[in-house]
């Protein structure tokens, strides 16, 4: 390599994933009206080395939120 000629940087792709902009998948858990009590429990799920059973208060409170929100009703498939 000569003076003048500046080393190849290798960095990585920023992928469509790394931005700021809700996906479809964050859009679906916005509808729900329990965003914040799903990212309390995946939180927990990942802080307690992705143990279910540590989060029963966190998924108590999604699946209250769930029901106060009727996302069952809105989930059911049409027949």
């Amino acid at each position: 390599m000569s003076a003048n000629e500046k080393p190849i940087q290798n960095h990585p792709e920023q992928s469509p994933q790394d931005d700021d902009e809700p996906d479809e998948w964050d859009k679906r858990i916005e509808d729900t009206g329990c965003a914040a009590e799903n990212t309390r429990l995946t939180d927990c799920y990942a802080d307690n080395g992705r143990d279910w059973r540590k989060c029963a208060k966190e998924m108590a409170a999604l699946k209250e939120c769930w029901d106060r929100q009727k996302n069952n009703i809105r989930t059911q498939l049409k027949s």
